[in-house]
């Protein structure tokens, strides 16, 4: 039996995700904050909606500094891989809060344009200003990282989610001060609630992949096959199986029948070095963490007789 591990965890930089996310983090807040103070003073529902988008935001986006501080944490005996799944449960989380803010918007949206409240709409969109503003910063602090992981993705669609509530208190603002027409404020959430949910699924989905453990996006395993088969002295590939543990750190196993002269004439460790060396570096998703058990072709026979 061989085996064969690259010990290179990745380069994620969880430090610096760390420090932007709680940049974020403090910005979203402290709109949300304007938003309540907003509210109070216009008597704004959209306003109010926004705050409530914010308060989500910012719950999720403690979320993922806590996920990120955690996948700081070493590996250890019982947890080999350390905490690096936590970003995946903290995106999965984020991503169902965001489905639960989406739904909200649709369905008020459908209610505002049967009961569309009073508001005052100059002071109103002052507030919306205030809160497109800290939108805009943070959307800059995360963009940088958003295609990294998992967690930053999340993140920065929260971020993205509240800067399409403050453009939506905008315009609306502006539509009921120039007409007086308030349904606008129901249009307009009805439109941000269409372009939140396919986002937020599309995240969902990603996420709830790494968790059933499906093959990384990118990899075709049945072309890992190919290739393998393709290596002097192998026979066959079987339980050969890959997944992700975290965003960039794919891994990857299966057991590979050799000729039965390549266990005694030492063509075994060649043939280990070949298979790590062919999903490193002759596919898109480079694997590092790979494990392979190398068996002779008595082994597989033995194996069928037993099945």
């Amino acid at each position: 039996m061989g085996s064969g591990h690259s010990h290179s965890h990745g380069g994620t930089d969880h430090h610096g995700q760390r420090g932007k996310l709680l940049l974020v983090f403090g910005i979203t807040f402290t709109v949300m904050l304007a938003e309540i103070l907003g509210t109070v003073l216009t008597g704004s529902l959209a306003l109010l909606a926004d705050a409530g988008h914010m308060f989500t935001d910012s719950a999720g986006l403690l979320i993922a500094v806590i996920a990120a501080s955690l996948a700081l944490k070493p590996a250890t005996h019982t947890r080999t891989w350390g905490y690096k799944r936590a970003e995946i449960i903290a995106a999965a989380g984020q991503a169902a809060l965001l489905l639960g803010v989406g739904g909200f918007v649709i369905v008020e949206g459908i209610r505002r344009l049967f009961a569309p409240p009073e508001v005052g709409g100059s002071l109103m969109l002052w507030f919306g200003v205030i809160g497109l503003a800290g939108n805009a910063v943070g959307l800059l602090v995360l963009a940088s990282g958003r295609h990294h992981n998992f967690n930053m993705k999340a993140a920065f669609l929260e971020v993205l989610n509240d800067a399409l509530g403050s453009i939506a208190v905008i315009v609306a603002a502006l539509v009921i001060a120039l007409t007086g027409w308030t349904r606008a404020d129901a249009v307009v959430s009805l439109l941000i609630g269409a372009l939140i949910i396919p986002r937020t699924l599309s995240l969902l989905r990603d996420t709830v992949n790494v968790l059933m453990e499906s093959t990384p996006p990118g990899l075709d395993l049945a072309e890992v096959r190919k290739h393998i088969l393709a290596l002097p002295h192998v026979i066959d590939v079987h339980d050969l199986h890959a997944s992700l543990v975290a965003s960039g750190v794919p891994v990857l196993s299966a057991h590979v029948t050799v000729q039965d002269q390549c266990m005694r004439d030492g063509h075994s460790a060649s043939i280990l070095a070949d298979l790590q060396r062919c999903v490193a570096k002759d596919f898109d998703v480079s694997i590092e963490h790979s494990t392979f058990q190398i068996e002779p072709a008595a082994h597989r026979d033995q194996e069928s007789i037993q099945h």
